[in-house]
């Protein structure tokens, strides 16, 4: 006997037999989003839930074990909330559909609450910790954010800092971060303050660039209103009204990073992110970024996001690195 399972007004899903689950999807746009040019969403979603999966009129038909099944039903119904959501898309989300630590995303559009709109595009949490992340940058004034490259530790603080200044909750973003690659120092390199830094930076000017467009950005920076200052010339200041990133701070000593956030004012925000595995200093005990998460992981005030290959938002392939990395240095051990 069959059961239908109406869970959202944009579809239906009817369960045919152990083996075969039929979803209708009764919004023309939303449908075509979810199938994607040329079935390619379906098609993808087949290899990555190992199911058989038809469409034909505004039903999607999905055959297989019922634990595979129930993944690529899952998957359909998460694509759909979020296109509901952002009126988008994207390949990533394919990824980001199966995955089953993702689970408390996939049933409910109001799960996809972490939400940063910008001029280019809008941004959601693509992980439980990527949604406490986006919630401590909010609610906190000095957040630490602990991880591998490609969970999104500064995209998202770009994000939310830019999202803050357009709206004019703060009046200023730094962007801040230690040169150290090269051995090379700031006073030898060619041009005025920002060319020095701006090697350094290219990361963070990238996810600008994405979110909030080159004109934009450009115009923020020669405003004033987006400040480039290198880690070592931070000392002394007071920021107010401000919301500053310190990059790749695992390039930073204890010292360093101790007076960054003492840098503190009314109505700012700092944010500390980086890679304890990707350490650039010479001497690495120099770095101060683990030490400072020992010594503050106790002040509830400040707000500790420990990242791992499994928030990983790249490549799939980024996180199969990091773990043969990390297997090959626990062997060593």
């Amino acid at each position: 006997m069959s059961k239908i399972e109406n869970l959202d007004s944009n579809y239906s899903v009817k369960k045919i037999d152990k083996e075969t689950i039929n979803i209708k999807v009764h919004n023309n746009d939303v449908l075509i989003s979810v199938v994607g040019e040329f079935n390619s969403n379906l098609n993808e979603l087949e290899k990555l839930t190992k199911t058989q999966i038809f469409f034909r009129g505004n039903s999607i038909t999905i055959k297989g074990n019922q634990e595979n099944i129930s993944k690529a039903t899952n998957a359909i119904k998460f694509l759909v909330n979020k296109y509901l959501k952002t009126n988008l898309i994207e390949k990533q989300d394919l990824t980001l559909s199966v995955r089953e630590k993702n689970v408390h995303f996939k049933s409910n559009v109001h799960n996809l609450d972490q939400l940063i709109k910008t001029p280019k595009k809008i941004v959601i949490a693509r992980s439980k910790k990527q949604s406490e992340y986006i919630k401590a940058l909010t609610n906190n004034d000095i957040t630490m954010a602990l991880g591998p490259a490609g969970t999104g530790k500064s995209f998202l603080a770009v994000s939310v800092a830019m999202t803050m200044l357009f709206e004019k909750k703060v009046e200023k973003v730094i962007l801040s971060r230690p040169a150290v690659e090269a051995g090379e120092k700031l006073g030898f390199l060619p041009g005025d303050m920002k060319e020095k830094v701006d090697p350094y930076l290219r990361p963070l000017y990238d996810a600008l660039y994405d979110l909030f467009g080159f004109e934009k950005i450009n115009k923020k920076i020669d405003s004033g209103e987006i400040e480039i200052a290198p880690l070592a010339f931070m000392r002394g200041r007071t920021l107010k009204n401000s919301f500053a990133i310190l990059d790749e701070a695992q390039n930073a000593t204890l010292t360093q990073i101790k007076m960054f956030l003492t840098r503190i004012g009314e109505n700012s925000k700092i944010v500390v992110n980086g890679d304890p595995s990707q350490i650039d200093l010479i001497n690495k005990s120099n770095s101060g970024l683990v030490k400072t998460k020992k010594i503050l992981n106790k002040v509830k005030e400040i707000k500790l996001i420990e990242f791992d290959h499994k928030d990983v938002v790249r490549h799939p392939l980024v996180t199969k690195i990091i773990q043969a990395f990390n297997k090959n240095i626990d062997d060593k051990n």
